[in-house]
């Protein structure tokens, strides 16, 4: 399956709405590729057309995901597989930053709710999909926010801590099916969702993300960094101790 691995012609995104997605699935772009279904709470602010302007020829069309709908989830992949045929890469996308989740309880669980419990409920509808292929790449967003928590965004920290945890695990237990998985730990990316934010240090645009996240892919990585160079920055940051990450915190 080397030519679904680097030369898709199915791209699913759940959260079709992101920025990063959108990227990655322009750099996933050639002329093999037929399908783009992205999968969005908002399906009729979906820009398809956007996208497709964008790609080489590829037909590009919205199909209602709610990452809290968890019951959902694997009959929603099982109809896209049906109606498109094998998924070669599933993007997930989908999240929020919860900037009141530290001090609500209740906008917390909402919080975990879409990006730890969506992950893994459509992860593993994803999962089962893909074995049954017998090939396929499930690219799974984190974050460095979850490789140490910091005090000014610890419960977005821990909700993408949990999803990566998973997502690597998920990718251990695909060993040896022909699918595999691919977590993504970019830093601060210039976004819609980060607009307005001030630049934090070693922050990039989506492109970026998405030409680390693609050589990922060929390459056969399970966790691209992005920039690279957060993975020396954060081998040493998540051993500073205490004082040091809170002095780094603020």
């Amino acid at each position: 399956m080397k030519n679904a691995l680097h030369q898709p012609q199915t791209v699913v995104v759940l959260g079709g709405a992101s920025d990063i997605a959108r990227a990655i699935v322009v750099a996933l772009d050639s002329p093999n590729l037929r399908t783009v279904v992205l999968g969005c709470r908002n399906v009729d602010g979906a820009d398809t057309d956007g996208l497709a302007a964008e790609l080489s020829g590829a037909t590009v069309r919205a199909v209602r995901f709610d990452a809290t709908e968890h019951e959902a989830h694997r009959d929603w992949v099982t109809n896209v597989a049906a109606e498109h045929g094998d998924l070669d890469v599933v993007i997930q996308a989908f999240g929020q930053l919860g900037p009141d989740a530290a001090t609500d309880p209740a906008d917390a669980a909402r919080l975990v709710d879409v990006n730890m419990t969506g992950a893994v409920s459509s992860g593993l509808a994803v999962a089962e999909q893909l074995r049954a292929q017998g090939h396929g790449t499930l690219v799974s967003l984190s974050s460095v926010a979850g490789v140490r928590t910091r005090a000014s965004n610890f419960v977005y920290g821990s909700t993408k801590a949990g999803l990566d945890a998973f997502t690597t695990g998920l990718g251990h237990s695909l060993h040896g099916s022909g699918a595999n998985v691919v977590t993504v730990r970019p830093g601060m990316v210039r976004t819609s969702m980060t607009e307005g934010m001030e630049d934090a240090p070693f922050t990039v645009d989506a492109d970026v993300v998405a030409a680390a996240t693609v050589e990922g892919i060929r390459k056969g990585r399970s966790v691209v960094w992005a920039p690279a160079a957060l993975q020396g920055v954060f081998g040493l940051l998540r051993y500073a101790p205490g004082p040091v990450w809170r002095r780094l915190d603020r």
